[in-house]
């Protein structure tokens, strides 16, 4: 194993959760150190109880804080992100803190970064992405390769599991609504267990072999948006009819989202974003590169999403939002 003292950054998040108990996994309990940051302790609470892991109160966005978690690190897990805001928003998360994390690599030795990133970010020479989200993410990414670190990325489509804020969404709204009003039904994406991304992570950290190398954390198989609505639906026993939007009024829907308290279910940036098809390019090697079978949507997205009645997942959501 080649690092055994670990900074998870974005740690307590929905994919974070996942990647820290892989590399728990992967220490056998012992052996190793994995710190996790957080802006506050009670956000790792799921994570407590994980053996050789580490939660420790920090602001990731200060420098100073960033340097000193990554002392005596062996790697960095860089996994912040924001789907919603402003683009000084976008900026500060996809870009400003890459160039930190570089500058805090720098000072405490760490040399090894893996890096997930997005599918649809821009390429060299390509045009710029149609979103905030792609063009700080492209931006991002753009940082960490110029920079002297040992480097892997990552590119994922939409991720799926249990917790996800995707499939759930459209299965929560559906238990809600006789009807689904739905812009961009035909964007396309591939589907990607947080499981297998998760074992992308630790794979890559073990293999020296992905350094310098970009993956695409892709599905087996391609669907519609409209097609994914209908089976979040359906698998959790509400699925209703569609109706599709027009471009003007699906942006207008998205504003009056960006309006409502709390986070934003949809916004224009994720409109944008759609544009661009959320499917591998096949000019980059997949997650079977790293010994890994992606494991299909229907294998494992009924499971979860048939699992809580709809009203009792219907209060749950509701309460999450006040």
């Amino acid at each position: 194993m080649s690092a055994q003292h670990i900074v998870v950054l974005g740690g307590t998040g929905f994919v974070g959760r996942a990647v820290c108990e892989r590399l728990v996994e992967r220490n056998g309990g012992g052996g190793g150190r994995i710190v996790v940051p957080t802006r506050r302790l009670a956000h790792g609470s799921a994570l407590r109880s994980l053996p050789t892991l580490e939660l420790v109160e920090a602001n990731v966005h200060d420098e100073a804080a960033l340097a000193r978690l990554l002392a005596g690190a062996d790697a960095v897990v860089q996994l912040i992100a924001i789907l919603h805001g402003s683009a000084a928003e976008f900026e500060r998360v996809h870009v400003e803190l890459p160039k930190k994390l570089v500058r805090a690599c720098a000072a405490a030795g760490v040399r090894r970064v893996v890096h997930v990133s997005a599918l649809g970010v821009a390429v060299p020479g390509a045009a710029p992405g149609p979103s905030n989200y792609l063009r700080s993410k492209a931006a991002g990414e753009a940082v960490l390769k110029a920079a002297d670190i040992a480097l892997t990325v990552l590119r994922p489509s939409v991720i799926f599991g249990a917790e996800d804020e995707f499939l759930n969404l459209f299965a929560r709204l559906q238990a809600l609504a006789p009807v689904m009003p739905l812009a961009n039904r035909g964007a396309r994406f591939q589907p990607v267990w947080v499981e297998d991304v998760a074992s992308a992570v630790v794979r890559c950290l073990d293999d020296n072999g992905s350094i310098g190398r970009a993956y695409e954390a892709v599905g087996p198989r391609i669907y519609t948006l409209g097609e994914l609505v209908r089976l979040a639906g359906r698998w959790s026993g509400h699925e209703r009819p569609q109706i599709p939007l027009p471009e003007a009024l699906g942006r207008a829907q998205a504003l009056a989202m960006e309006l409502m308290p709390g986070t934003p279910l949809m916004s224009r940036d994720n409109i944008d974003s759609m544009q661009v098809p959320n499917i591998a390019t096949g000019t980059l090697p997949g997650l079977e590169a790293l010994g890994i079978r992606p494991a299909a949507l229907e294998a494992i997205a009924p499971g979860y999403l048939g699992r809580e009645p709809g009203r009792a997942r219907l209060n749950r959501w509701r309460a999450s939002r006040s």
